[in-house]
């Protein structure tokens, strides 16, 4: 025994329980016997992408990589680039899955079903404080995977400053559930690491909807914490359904409201823990929401501030790290988180940010879920803009009550265009939304609502016609045009009038919505309508596949 090194369990005794599978308890000596048959089944090297989706499964390949020196590879996605570049980054990179099926492009070894061996003496190993346990990965700016590496030591002492905050050393034998996989960041420390160096236990499944998480939970003995994601607790709430007693709650991975904290306090009758960190410093602080918004920092983590920027060291972090939060320190132990760094908007002089704008999305009656995202586009003449877009679930409303609401609780040049329904938002395990994502949703949606607005005193009212005003069909095909290019991001000398027909007259002050789909690479349909009323409507198609366009005048 020696100060630079940590043992691999903190569970005192052969018979401690490790883990609950379906509600059967898996001791520390099973856990220990599993793990050292799986480090020598292992094949010829040093990294390995831990894919197992049950969580006992993940901590077993864990503890054999740890006692074998190898190295656990967890990168945020398992895309094809995403494992491509992986391979060049270790070439000896080895899959561990314990599906029958695995599309992953690599070496791949299968979890093995072990039965259990008395014969194995109880010792506990220990593991040097310098050696290298994972690799964690990061997008970054340009979508790559970047690496992060993460030393035995380190992990352990995040582990063991963190788990007094959440009081889960009160001598009691707790068991955590979580709903975040064990590959992200924030499960890897809090339901697997959190478990074996706190002498708790874990739950190896990871359920997902509302009745599965309660399930999960009525399966596993008092006290029970779950780990979870605002949007999962957002969901449980939304759903009514009714928890077995739970001790604590802990949320990460993005901003909780105090308002949603209250409330599931509230329904659930216990106490919710909101953990702050990033893959690249890991957990550094924790609040109780519900009752402030002061964030208190692990032991000797500390933040300091230059250029403009807020950097994390000491303590568990491997090195100083810039962090993407707009942060202001009130001490050396507390501060407050005002967002993150690209989360500010500017638009046309006015700024606001996302978490806000989001707020108030989801804050209107009959909004299920909802988020704004900032979308390229390009205009007619080819060059480069940004707009507001939204992606909105609300099956009981349509898109213009959703822009009358927002018109009531947010400034207009904020209003999303466009702004589109859907039947859930493509968020990932963590309840995380990417750019590309969206993107991909917006672009495409078979249909896209959004306002079509023209100036009351726009020019052509005035000599079309005198004291009869009508807005020129041109003008409105123009403006129905602008917004298809701004919605779509297509280059418009691409595409081609096929037709266009006007229905009805419009005049000063009609409020005019433009719906438009796209069924196929080749073809755009629209519609404009004021009120319930068409007023006109048209096709686009590709210049490639066209033929000439004509213009039908009515």
């Amino acid at each position: 025994m020696t100060l630079d090194t940590s043992p691999l369990l903190a569970h005192a005794s052969p018979t401690a329980v490790v883990a609950y599978r379906s509600g059967l308890a898996i001791p520390a000596h099973q856990f220990l016997a599993d793990a050292v048959r799986l480090a020598d089944y292992l094949p010829v090297g040093r990294h390995i992408l831990n894919v197992c989706v049950d969580r006992y499964h993940f901590t077993v390949g864990l503890a054999a990589c740890l006692m074998s020196g190898r190295v656990t590879l967890l990168p945020s996605t398992h895309s094809q680039e995403v494992i491509r570049r992986l391979k060049e980054f270790a070439p000896d990179v080895v899959c561990l899955t314990d599906e029958s099926t695995c599309s992953i492009d690599l070496r791949q070894c299968r979890m093995p079903q072990f039965s259990l061996d008395t014969e194995l003496s109880w010792r506990i190993p220990r593991i040097a404080a310098t050696q290298l346990a994972a690799i964690v990965f990061t997008s970054g700016s340009t979508g790559m995977p970047l690496p992060h590496k993460k030393t035995w030591g380190k992990l352990v002492r995040c582990v063991r400053e963190g788990a007094p905050r959440l009081g889960l050393l009160d001598g009691r034998k707790h068991t955590l559930v979580g709903t975040v996989p064990a590959q992200h960041m924030y499960g890897f420390e809090s339901t697997i690491l959190l478990a074996l160096l706190s002498g708790n236990a874990l739950s190896a499944e990871r359920p997902f909807y509302p009745a599965d998480i309660a399930s999960g939970i009525a399966e596993v003995p008092q006290p029970r914490v779950l780990i979870s994601t605002p949007v999962h607790l957002q969901t449980l709430l939304s759903a009514g359904v009714r928890l077995p007693p739970i001790d604590l709650i802990v949320s990460a991975t993005a901003p909780l409201s105090r308002d949603l904290a209250r409330r599931v306090e509230t329904t659930f009758r216990t106490r919710l823990l909101e953990i702050y960190g990033s893959t690249e410093t890991g957990q550094i602080a924790t609040r109780r929401t519900a009752e402030t918004k002061l964030w208190r920092l692990w032991p000797d983590v500390r933040l300091t501030s230059r250029d403009g920027e807020t950097f994390a060291q000491g303590g568990h972090i491997e090195q100083v790290t810039v962090m993407c939060d707009v942060i202001e320190t009130l001490s050396e132990e507390e501060f407050l988180l005002h967002g993150r760094t690209t989360d500010l908007i500017n638009v046309a002089g006015k700024r606001s940010s996302f978490g806000y704008l989001n707020s108030q999305l989801q804050a209107i009656p009959g909004v299920i879920d909802g988020a704004f995202f900032l979308r390229d586009a390009k205009t007619a003449g080819g060059t480069g803009v940004t707009r507001l877009a939204a992606v909105v679930v609300a099956p009981q409303l349509s898109v213009a009550q959703l822009i009358a609401q927002l018109r009531e609780r947010i400034d207009p040049v904020f209003l999303p265009r466009p702004l589109v329904l859907v039947d859930q938002l493509p968020r990932n395990t963590t309840g995380k939304l990417t750019h590309q994502a969206l993107e991909s949703l917006v672009a495409h949606k078979e249909e896209i609502h959004v306002d079509l607005r023209i100036a009351v005193d726009h020019a052509a009212y005035t000599g079309h016609f005198p004291g009869l005003p009508v807005l020129p069909g041109a003008v409105l095909l123009d403006a129905a045009l602008h917004e298809i290019v701004l919605s779509r991001s297509i280059d418009l000398t691409q595409w081609r009038i096929a037709s266009t027909k006007f229905l009805e007259t419009v005049r000063p002050g009609d409020a005019l919505t433009l719906q438009h789909s796209q069924p196929n690479e080749a073809t755009i349909r629209f519609i404009i309508r004021s009120t319930h009323r068409a007023v006109a409507s048209g096709v686009l198609t590709a210049v490639a596949l066209s033929s000439a366009g004509t213009l039908h005048d009515a």
